[in-house]
């Protein structure tokens, strides 16, 4: 056992399948052999070894080196959670836990106390919900509000969004009637005011998403709707989609707004996204005003919706990341943004001096994650000289680990920012062992 797993061609797969699973995957074939009394030889167990873990790689997502230079690649999973994200599923995710249960009562509790006080506190919200996903989130207020009523909203919002889904499409399952006001590129607070109806059961504010409008614009802002709206008694309600907990221009990217001043705005709901800027796992939360929260809670369709253990577990982690700046940068996605210039041109060194012709130059990386696909930062980047660029992009693709690069101008580049320090090894390896 102990030769198998130090065996160089079974110690690749450690990094993604762990050194138990792969103990647990020896044992089997060796105990199959046993079984068997056919006597294999040592190559021909290690070879079974191999195809039972290559059966295990099948079985789940890869872990994947991103060299794109996209932060928040929806493609690669958005943000990768951060060490105490990981540590608090580990630690939930085989043990049993107090998920509802009231251990001073000894009665049933509620999943969502503790993270509802979480953000409660981050975001000056009186009360939030998790749920898995935020279209979701939205779908939940749209049932709970507007069923088989009206909802106003600017025709500019409503987007197709990643893998060809219409938000306009997505919002009428909830029942709701949408009512469209403006024009393409002009919207006004009076196009709101005069589509008012008695049928009218919120007002609607959507993020653009992965689209903009330029040149000839206005729009309201949400403090004119959230006036309008307490003056009809009608909710207002945002989708922000990203999810940004603190001011991105903090960390040279440019200012996103956070849902701290959704709040401050006077919006009744605001919706958004875990797994984008708040950096920790997939899930859709709401927050706002706690009797519209109630309604919420007492809608049937939340048990479709609700989260379980891991993510709560992990959500937590992340949100308890948000004490001070220092803390932030615990999460991968905010140490990516604050690494500088400078540190990421020390760590190019290291690739240029290893690779024969390659070299480092200024690059543009991008945070992405659909909210935010045009927002950039500068970042450095390494060319991979390759008469064939194509073709070792597909080869690192296929590699252990699997690398996913981009190719600019004819050139195999890898954007240091979305690789992480320690992983920088693991990528100059690769390359060696693809040029051998």
């Amino acid at each position: 056992m102990h030769r198998i797993l130090e065996d160089e061609s079974i110690a690749g797969y450690e990094a993604e399948l762990g050194r138990e699973r792969i103990r647990r995957a020896a044992e089997e074939v060796i105990g199959r052999a046993r079984l068997s009394g056919d006597g294999q030889a040592y190559d021909a167990v290690v070879a079974a070894v191999r195809k039972r873990l290559d059966d295990l790689r099948g079985s789940s997502p890869l872990p994947v080196i991103n060299a794109t230079g996209i932060l928040l690649h929806t493609n690669l999973g958005r943000a990768p959670l951060g060490p105490d994200a990981v540590a608090a599923i580990a630690d939930l995710g085989g043990r049993y836990s107090n998920l509802e249960y009231d251990l001073e009562t000894g009665e049933r509790g509620s999943r969502y106390a503790v993270i509802g006080a979480a953000l409660r506190a981050i975001t000056g919200a009186e009360d939030a919900l998790v749920i898995n996903n935020c279209a979701a989130a939205v779908l939940l207020v749209l049932d709970t509000f507007a069923k088989g009523r009206e909802v106003i909203v600017a025709r500019n919002q409503l987007v197709e969004i990643g893998g060809g889904f219409r938000l306009p499409e997505v919002l009428e399952r909830s029942g709701a009637k949408l009512v469209e006001v403006g024009t393409t590129n002009r919207v006004y607070i009076e196009d709101f005011e005069r589509a008012l109806s008695p049928r009218t059961a919120l007002l609607l504010r959507m993020h653009a998403s992965n689209y903009r409008i330029e040149g000839f614009t206005h729009e309201p802002s949400a403090r004119d709707l959230a006036v309008l709206g307490r003056r009809a008694g009608v909710p207002v309600i945002e989708d922000l989609g990203g999810g940004a907990l603190c001011d991105l221009a903090e960390y040279g990217a440019a200012h996103e707004r956070t849902v701290q001043e959704a709040i401050g705005d006077g919006v009744a709901l605001v919706t958004f996204s875990g797994d984008k800027l708040l950096g920790g796992p997939q899930a859709g939360i709401v927050a706002g005003r706690a009797n519209l929260i109630a309604r919420l809670r007492n809608n049937p369709l939340l048990r479709a919706l609700r989260v379980g253990k891991l993510t709560i577990a992990a959500l937590g982690a992340t949100l308890r990341c948000y004490r001070d700046r220092a803390a932030r940068e615990r999460l991968p996605l905010f140490r990516q943004l604050a690494a500088t210039l400078e540190e990421l041109s020390e760590r190019a060194k290291a690739y240029v001096e290893a690779l024969p012709g390659a070299s480092a130059g200024e690059s543009v990386a991008y945070i992405g994650g659909g909210a935010l696909p045009q927002a950039s930062i500068a970042s450095i980047a390494i060319a991979v000289p390759s008469e064939r660029p194509q073709r070792l992009a597909a080869r690192l693709r296929a590699g252990e680990p699997a690398i996913v690069t981009r190719i600019e101008g004819g050139r195999l580049l890898l954007d240091l920012r979305a690789i992480a320090p320690h992983e920088d090894h693991l990528v100059i390896a690769s390359l060696l062992r693809l040029a051998g």
